[in-house]
């Protein structure tokens, strides 16, 4: 469970650099993903 923590706040700090110094890329990059779970979700309740 500690390992898990750490890894998720390792990942954080990472993810909140990355933010700052390409914030263009990360909207990409949730935009890409957001889209990509929502086709996800609606294949998953017809199916």
């Amino acid at each position: 469970m500690a390992i898990s923590l750490t890894i998720i706040a390792i990942l954080a700090i990472l993810l909140g650099i990355l933010v700052l110094l390409f914030p263009r890329l990360v909207r990409w990059i949730l935009g890409f993903y957001l889209i990509i779970y929502g086709i996800l979700q609606i294949i998953n309740i017809y199916l």
